[in-house]
Formats: structure tokens, C-alpha cells, sequence
């Protein structure tokens, strides 16, 4: 393809994604949206369909900023034509000149630009992308109303960790104890063509030194490596799944964390991947297959499994609830989340994952762990939850993650998990996505006290009565 229809299909691609998803709809994510356009123009080649997308992708990063001028600039349009058009001259640095020459109306090139179209663009000629008059929400790039939650997140330093989220993310993988050790893994998709590196942090992590596709590689195809964030691997580290245990995956989705802790049990014990879409658990069997873990089985969480949950309340040594949140941590992946989040799906979701986190501690044995985690950053969804969690169940207290870290991982952890309680992973200081992570131990059930005799010279021994047990599942 030549420039003039890169940026052709860039609009074209654009369009779709704002008329989806960026428009108040609550239609399909941008990469559902993308793998569809592509999909439908197989004639795009393989460096084409990157340097679309690339674009693509780097200007949802940056639509604050350019909506911003368009509006600055009185442009006629907002839409997808605008929005590249802006782009190529603020952050690409072309000229009027340059500009006209690549809208020019030619073979599979974009239409010439009209008169109001060309006086609003004039005006940005010469201009960078930020601007001293931004607004700190724009210069960004969140919503006015997301703001205040990231400031309360990270303090001052807010800015920088929002800027973080901009940079595109690495390609991590997560190496399969069950089928190789990490050198094995890493020689073997040396052979695929794929350079790796060991991780910062997670113990069978890779990550690739530039991104390319693995998926076709006999590494991958083989199980011997999942792609997983290195945040997401060390959520499920922290679970500290050993063989023999009952872990429950309370909300499992496609199964990545289920897969990692499978793996650490080295099939022994028993892994339950539950989730309210049997859909997602249905897409998790082939993972399951390919990576060679037998000791996982799928619920659903629905009125026909209601029996069986109730018969499994204080059942499980782990219970690790990955709660449906904001996904505000992954907007390196998914940029088009900073755009379509509303102040009503915060809204709705902390009481659902509180509903969520009180079904799940039934779960769980005396003694036993409970994890709470979301890719989210925001507080509400975290700390604030995880409170209120504590105040309404007085039976499980926390359990600082520095100390689990130097056991599962061995090694110390980073100031900032060190810091605190739990666990709260960013691009900016981590190289992942933004993750939080909770560990929660429920407290053993307190032995009655032994009556005494009268031999022993007390008249009315008064035992204490032991801790109630775990309530069955409503």
C-alpha cells in the first residue's frame, strides 16, 4: 500500500472503532472491531495490516489531545477523517503541503479537503501536540471525570503513571512448568525466530526483546508457552497453588491464571474454573488441552450448579476472585477503554464486586487464602473494596504480599509492594499493566475450651464456643 492509502484505511478503520465504541455505544471492543475490518480485506498485506493498526492504536492514545484541537480550531468534523488528518500534522509533522499531497483524492488515497476542513487545519501548521492551554485531563488523555480517581491513586505523580499507560505494551509470555523449564522454552522459540528475555520479576516469564507473533510458532502450538502478562503472572503466583490443593478460580474467564496455577500443582490437586459465561469457560478447554493440565475442572455460575455450590462452602484452600473492574490498568492494550468507560459502570461495578467477593469467601476453609485482584487502578475498585470487604466480614484479616512474594518468588519484593499490604503493579515502575492484588487469610475456627471438672475446683466452667462455620452459598 502507498502512504496516501495507509492513511486511507486508517480513516476507514478509525470510523468504525469511534462508531462502535467511542460514540456512547456500548458496541464491541476496538480490537474485535479491528480483527473484523481485517478479516474482511484479505488483501492487506501482514505490513500493511501492522501499520494500520499501529496508527490506529497510537492515535486512541492521543484523541484526547487531538479531539481537543479540532475543537480548539472550530473544525467542521470530529469524526475519523479529522482525527487522522490532526494527527499527521501535530504528531507526525506534516505541512499543508504535505497534508493536500496525501488527501488528494487519487486511487485508494483520501478525498481532497474542503474549505473548512483546510482553514481549521491551517491553524494547527506548525503546532505540536500539547498545548499550554490543555486542560491536565487532556494533556493526558482520560476523561475529565477519571481524573480525580488516578489522582487519588498515585498523589503527585499521578501524571506520569497516566503517561505510562500510553507507552505500547510489551509481548509477555508465561513458560509451562508442565511441558519445559524457562531455558527450554526460551530455546525453543529461539527456533521459531523469537528473541526473549528473562523477566523482572516473574520466575517463568519471558518476554520478547520486539514484538512479534507467536502464536504460530511450534513454542506456542506445543504449549509450552501462554501469552500472560507479567502482572497477571504474578497474580496467580501470589495464590501459592501448591500439588495436592483445592483452588477455586472464581472468576476464570479464558482461563490464563487458571492455566499458571494448573501448572505450579504440576497436576496434582484439583483446579475449579468458575465463571457466570459458560461461553468464556468453553474458549478455555483448548488452552487446557494444549497446555497438558488435567486437573482443572469448569462451572459455571448458574442456577444449575446452585447445589454444588452450596456443597463446596468451606471447601477450598485458595479461592482467587480475578473481579470483573474498569480494566483502567490496561489501556496500553486497550486504548479505546479510556474513551467509552462511564461514571455508571464504576457505579455498577464496586457493588457487584462486592457481591462477588462475599459469595466467593464462602468458599473458603478455615485457615485458608482468599486473593482478591483486578486490572483496574483505580481505588474504589481496590483498597476502598477490600475495606469494606474486612468490615463486613470480620473473619478474614490480611495478609501483607511482601511476605508471600519472598515466598513464592524468592526474592525481595519492590519498595513499593514492601510499602504496604498489597500488591499494586504499574507500567511506570513495573513494565506491567496496572494490577492490584489483596491476599486475605480466613481466620482457623477457635477450639472450644475444655469443660472443667469439679475436681479441678471450678463450679461453672464457661467454654468458648467455637467460630461459626462457613455459611453455604446463597
Amino acid at each position: 500500500m502507498t502512504p496516501g492509502a495507509r492513511v486511507a484505511a486508517t480513516i476507514e478503520l478509525l470510523d468504525e472503532i469511534v462508531s462502535h465504541s467511542l460514540m456512547g455505544e456500548r458496541g464491541r471492543p476496538a480490537d474485535l472491531v479491528a480483527n473484523a475490518y481485517f478479516r474482511a480485506r484479505r488483501f492487506i498485506g501482514g505490513g500493511d495490516r501492522r501499520a494500520v493498526s499501529d496508527r490506529v492504536w497510537s492515535i486512541l492514545r492521543r484523541y484526547g489531545q487531538l479531539a481537543w484541537w479540532l475543537e480548539r480550531t472550530r473544525h467542521p468534523d470530529r469524526g475519523a477523517r479529522a482525527i487522522v488528518a490532526a494527527d499527521l500534522m501535530l504528531v507526525e509533522g506534516l505541512d499543508m503541503a504535505g497534508l493536500e499531497a496525501m488527501f488528494d483524492g487519487g486511487t485508494y488515497r483520501p478525498s481532497r479537503l474542503d474549505e473548512a476542513e483546510y482553514r481549521a487545519l491551517r491553524q494547527m501548521e506548525g503546532h505540536s501536540l500539547p498545548h499550554p492551554e490543555q486542560p491536565d485531563w487532556v494533556r493526558l488523555n482520560v476523561q475529565e471525570w477519571v481524573a480525580p480517581h488516578f489522582q487519588e491513586a498515585y498523589g503527585e505523580g499521578w501524571g506520569r503513571e497516566i503517561a505510562a499507560l500510553e507507552t505500547p505494551p510489551p509481548v509477555d509470555l508465561r513458560v509451562n512448568r508442565l511441558k519445559a523449564t524457562v531455558e527450554q522454552a526460551r530455546e525453543a522459540l529461539a527456533r521459531d525466530g523469537i528473541d526473549t528475555e528473562p523477566m523482572r520479576y516473574a520466575t517463568d516469564g519471558l518476554r520478547l526483546r520486539r514484538r512479534l507473533s507467536v502464536v504460530k510458532g511450534d513454542a506456542f502450538q506445543n504449549g509450552l508457552v501462554e501469552i500472560q502478562d507479567e502482572g497477571s503472572q504474578l497474580v496467580a503466583a501470589l495464590v501459592d497453588a501448591q500439588p495436592g490443593m483445592q483452588i477455586a478460580d472464581y472468576c476464570a474467564g479464558a482461563g490464563g491464571k487458571t492455566l499458571a496455577m494448573a501448572a505450579r500443582m504440576n497436576n496434582k490437586g484439583r483446579v475449579v474454573a468458575m465463571d457466570v459465561y459458560e461461553s468464556r469457560l468453553d474458549r478455555s478447554a483448548q488452552r487446557l488441552r494444549r497446555a497438558g493440565a488435567h486437573n482443572v475442572e469448569r462451572r459455571a455460575i448458574d442456577a444449575d450448579n446452585r447445589k454444588w455450590l452450596k456443597r463446596q462452602a468451606g471447601a477450598f484452600d485458595r479461592v482467587l476472585v480475578d473481579a470483573p473492574c474498569t480494566g483502567t490498568g490496561t489501556w496500553r492494550r486497550n486504548p479505546d477503554g479510556r474513551w467509552t468507560l462511564r461514571p455508571e459502570d464504576l457505579a455498577e461495578l464496586v457493588p457487584k464486586q462486592a457481591a462477588i467477593l462475599d459469595a466467593a469467601a464462602k468458599l473458603v476453609k478455615p485457615g485458608g487464602g482468599l486473593i482478591y485482584a483486578t486490572c483496574s487502578v483505580l481505588p474504589a475498585e481496590n483498597e476502598h473494596q477490600i475495606g469494606a470487604f474486612l468490615e463486613r466480614h470480620p473473619e478474614f484479616e490480611v495478609v501483607p504480599v511482601a511476605a508471600i512474594w519472598r515466598e513464592v518468588l524468592a526474592s525481595e519484593p519492590p519498595p513499593e509492594v514492601e510499602s504496604g499490604p498489597y500488591l499494586r503493579l504499574s507500567p511506570l515502575k513495573h513494565g506491567t499493566d496496572g494490577f492490584f492484588a489483596a491476599a486475605l487469610v480466613r481466620k482457623p475456627a477457635q477450639k472450644a475450651a475444655p469443660e472443667a471438672t469439679p475436681a479441678e475446683g471450678v463450679p461453672e466452667a464457661a467454654a468458648e464456643a467455637p467460630e461459626a462455620p462457613a455459611e453455604a452459598i446463597e
